[in-house]
């Protein structure tokens, strides 16, 4: 009888955490199995779900021990949540009960066992890669279906198994009672991806050749997309607004291998990644009806929600005035600082929330006010409420504001033969986005694109030339602009210069930039 200790993680607010899972074995009269180190239920359950893995793996049964087993977690004090602790559990038993004899120094265990000894994939493979790498951990064993994401991360050898016999076989192949051998490639370590070897195509489900007509609405999102400003799209129902925010991810450029990486680990620890790794900007289309702490986050342990999960992406609002008030509220902090803060009693938690706003909007409720040979349905206090929905704040932090109106019909069904608008666009965007980065790295600017700019920096980052600067502040005072409505139009005049491949901003660029100040989104 003896004590032994393996090394474990467990993600905790979008961070990995290294967890001591130790073992000790000693002699009692009675049987005991106890978990220690604030488990969860579910970590309770790995009790039963480790002894009968490691029954039906070859080896004997930790219940028919007439033996006093303790587990415990450390550190103490952090919540254990979720069945990833039950690989390293019973490596730990195994490894007490002398069973296996392996040096576990160096080596990182994550996986969930079924009772016949299988290992079942688990969330947040990537952020426990990290860990490893850097916590100078060589090797990570975890379930084969979470290798290739793991494997993402050079500098540390990734295996991926298939069951708890095939990990004990590789560190002790003595240690099989039954004399079986590892499947031929159960543990080979899986090869790193090579960043420079990535393909990533662009998805083509919906792009802007799909859209007909709608030109002044395309050109706002090439503005959003180099820039990565804030649009709304308002319009009567049917005039493409949802196929136009669709098609915002067509002209976006890939994530970087950085962006990647940090995208998928997100993703990988909220349990909704996909694939092994996230090569496209993520869009996130919640449905109106989805609950606060579905959209900003939150929880007993705060948790991220959509607007975390769209970060580096799109976050399309579709119906924007029909989300709950408070919803619509909770975008003013990331809207301004990128992240949203989401406070608990058992702790505060700051999560990364850099995305593109993308919302759509109806003249009204029923969507037909103002429009011609329709007839309005709503109560004025119904349209009342749903103007009130969108605060001057909100309006504010929004940097485009187009009309989405509606298409002849003899023109829906005409044929499109040739139409490289999507290609355009992209290499628009992608050389627009070419010069932000080249200024700021010259300039010492800490900031990814024109609408991320600190106030601090916007005078230097702009570059107006005295005509642009006079036509913009003779506009702000006619116009009454905010502080912040002022240097979001700079901003905006600044992608717009970019995007025409001038050094400066001139007139006619804030002029186009200021067009897209609305003040409201009526129709009348």
């Amino acid at each position: 009888m003896s004590f032994a200790k393996v090394s474990s993680a467990q993600s905790h607010l979008l961070k990995a955490h290294l967890i001591s899972v130790e073992t000790d074995i000693s002699n009692g009269a009675l049987h005991s199995f106890s978990l220690v180190g604030l488990p969860d239920k579910a970590v309770e359950e790995s009790r039963d779900r480790v002894s009968a893995a490691i029954k039906n793996s070859g080896f004997k049964s930790p219940k028919s021990t007439n033996a006093k087993i303790v587990v415990s977690l450390a550190p103490a004090d952090l919540k254990k949540e979720g069945p990833a602790f039950d690989l390293p559990i019973a490596l730990s038993y195994l490894l007490a009960s002398g069973e296996a004899r392996f040096e576990p120094e160096g080596k990182l265990f994550i996986g969930e066992l079924a009772l016949d000894g299988t290992l079942r994939p688990i969330d947040g493979a990537l952020a426990y890669a990290r860990l490893a790498k850097s916590l100078g951990i060589k090797e990570v064993y975890l379930p084969s279906d979470n290798a290739a994401e793991a494997a993402v991360i050079d500098g540390i050898e990734v295996y991926g198994a298939k069951r708890l016999k095939d990990v004990l076989s590789h560190l002790d192949p003595k240690a099989s009672p039954s004399g079986e051998k590892a499947s031929e490639d159960a543990l080979s370590p899986v090869a790193t991806i090579d960043p420079s070897s990535l393909v990533v195509e662009a998805d083509r489900r919906s792009e802007l050749d799909d859209v007909i007509g709608q030109e002044a609405a395309k050109r706002g999102l090439v503005i959003a997309a180099a820039g990565r400003h804030n649009i709304a799209l308002f319009g009567p129902p049917g005039t493409g607004k949802t196929m136009l925010a669709r098609a915002l991810q067509s002209i976006l450029p890939p994530l970087s291998f950085e962006e990647m990486l940090e995208v998928t680990e997100i993703h990988s620890v909220a349990g909704c990644l996909e694939e092994s790794l996230v090569t496209r900007a993520p869009v996130r289309a919640p449905h109106h009806t989805s609950s606060y702490v579905s959209l900003v986050g939150g929880g007993a342990v705060p948790k991220p929600g959509e607007i975390t999960l769209a970060h580096r992406g799109i976050l399309f609002l579709d119906e924007f005035p029909e989300f709950e008030k408070r919803v619509i509220e909770a975008l003013r902090q990331p809207l301004e600082d990128r992240v949203v803060t989401v406070s608990r009693a058992k702790g505060t938690a700051r999560f990364p929330a850099h995305f593109i706003l993308v919302a759509a909007l109806n003249p009204c409720p029923c969507g037909n006010r103002g429009i011609k040979g329709k007839t309005c349905a709503c109560a004025p206090r119904d349209i009342a409420r749903y103007e009130r929905k969108i605060s001057g704040p909100i309006m504010d932090r929004i940097d485009m504001w187009i009309e989405v109106s509606r298409v002849d019909h003899d023109k829906l069904m005409r044929k499109r033969v040739g139409s490289q608008e999507t290609e355009i666009a992209r290499t628009k965007v992608a050389k627009a986005r070419e010069r932000q980065i080249k200024r700021f790295a010259e300039l010492g600017i800490d900031a990814v694109s024109n609408s991320s700019v600190n106030a601090r920096d916007i005078a230097k980052a702009a570059n107006l030339s005295e005509a642009a600067e006079e036509s913009l502040n003779k506009a702000a005072k006619a116009h009454d602009l905010s502080g912040r409505g002022y240097h979001r139009t700079v901003k905006l005049a600044r992608t717009i210069a970019d995007i025409e491949g001038s050094d400066s901003i001139e007139p006619q660029h804030v002029l186009e930039a200021l067009q897209y100040r609305q003040k409201h989104f009526k129709l009348d």
